[in-house]
Formats: structure tokens, C-alpha cells, sequence
């Protein structure tokens, strides 16, 4: 699904202007990139923060409209407030749909449940959440599929392990083979541990009967 949103032109700068749009419940946000002049723009809070939902929304070419004016960007940066859930500030990338990109995708885990590993008992652990990829912006996928179906106790998925659509290429083994890192395992749960047999016994503290005061 497209991704289309609205935004004005901000045309008071600096950060006092910044912390009165905040006030006012608008984002500022920049648009920069493919050699042309940045524009500085502004959107409803409310409308960044119900997109923020949307895992498209991170990772996707979106379609920025000013006024008559539309721009194909991508999101780079999210300034959110420390404390409140409040978006200060947002950047946006202009892209060259002739050049290639570096963009993080999500992975998503398939068939954990059927996996030997994890009906012998073992625990998956996702030791990678997203994949860096690159690509040319008409091909840059939604997520990528982690099929962890066959994986017995043990055993991980590294990311030369990951089919990847055509024109697109994983960012970390362009660098060679000793970047092909582990995405996902499956261990066995560690349980409590036995006590040593021949271990010295920890003395009662329950009081020694008086045999002589028994009788």
C-alpha cells in the first residue's frame, strides 16, 4: 500500500519556531537530498504518530505532497522525545530511482513452532531484528522471510542463509565471508542445576535434642 502524506511549508526557522510548532502539535520535519535545495516542512502530530504504526512506514518510498509539488522520499531519521511520546523532528531523503540505496528491512521468523529444534524443547533466540540491504528503490522489499522450519537444537540461521529477491543484495556480505553473521537459534533451555553428588552437607540449624532431658 502507497504511502502518501500532506505537509505545509515552514517557513519560521530555528528552534524557538521549532519548540512553537511543537506546542501547536505540529512535527517540523527537512526534505534534502538528490542535489536539490532542502525544504523545511511541517505535519499534524497526529498523523506522523498513527503512521509510526506502520511497519511500511520505516522502511518504504513514500510520496510527500506540498501543495501542487509531490517528492518521493524515504524517511532517514526520528528525533522522539526522551520522556514524552512525542516526535520532535523528522528527516526525509529525496530519492534518484536510478541509483542504488542502503536501506534496514525487518526480518520475519516463519515456522518457529514446527521446528525440530523447538518441539525437541529449545528456545529460538532472534539475534538480528532487521537485515541492511542494498538495492535500487523500486526494489526494496516490504520485510524478508526467516524460515526457521528446518532448524534442528542448535543450529542458527546466518544471513548468507536468506534468499533475497533479485537486484537485491545483503549490505553486510558485500564486506566478505567473515561478516556472515548469525540472524537466528535455537538452544536448549537451560534448567536448574543439579546438585554434586558427594557434596558437604550444610549444617541444621534445628536445635540437638537433649536426650538426657527426653528421657
Amino acid at each position: 500500500m502507497a504511502i502518501e502524506l500532506k505537509a505545509e511549508v515552514r517557513e519560521d526557522l530555528g528552534k524557538g519556531a521549532s519548540r512553537r510548532l511543537r506546542h501547536a502539535n505540529m512535527v517540523p520535519a527537512i526534505i534534502y537530498g538528490a542535489e536539490k535545495e532542502a525544504s523545511n516542512v511541517m505535519f499534524p502530530h497526529n498523523v506522523i504518530t498513527k503512521q509510526l504504526e506502520n511497519e511500511l512506514f520505516y522502511t518504504q518510498v513514500m510520496t510527500i505532497k506540498v501543495g501542487r509539488k509531490a517528492e518521493k522520499v524515504i524517511i532517514r531519521d526520528i528525533q522522539h522525545h526522551p520522556l514524552k511520546q512525542q516526535v520532535l523532528h523528522m528527516d526525509f531523503l529525496r530519492i534518484d530511482p536510478k541509483k542504488k540505496m542502503h536501506v534496514h528491512i525487518p526480518f520475519h521468523f516463519l515456522n518457529e513452532e514446527t521446528a525440530p529444534g523447538v518441539k525437541e524443547g529449545g528456545k529460538v533466540n532472534h539475534i538480528q531484528i532487521e537485515m541492511e540491504v542494498i538495492c535500487l528503490p523500486k526494489d526494496i522489499p516490504e520485510f524478508i522471510e526467516v524460515d526457521m522450519g528446518a532448524l534442528e537444537m542448535d543450529q542458527s540461521v546466518h544471513l548468507s542463509d536468506i534468499p533475497l529477491a533479485k537486484g537485491v543484495e545483503c549490505a553486510a556480505l558485500t564486506h566478505g565471508e567473515g561478516h556472515d553473521s548469525a540472524v537466528a537459534a535455537i538452544h536448549a533451555v537451560r534448567g536448574a542445576e543439579e546438585v554434586e553428588t558427594g557434596a558437604p552437607v550444610a549444617p541444621s540449624n534445628e536445635p540437638e535434642e537433649d536426650e538426657d532431658a527426653a528421657e
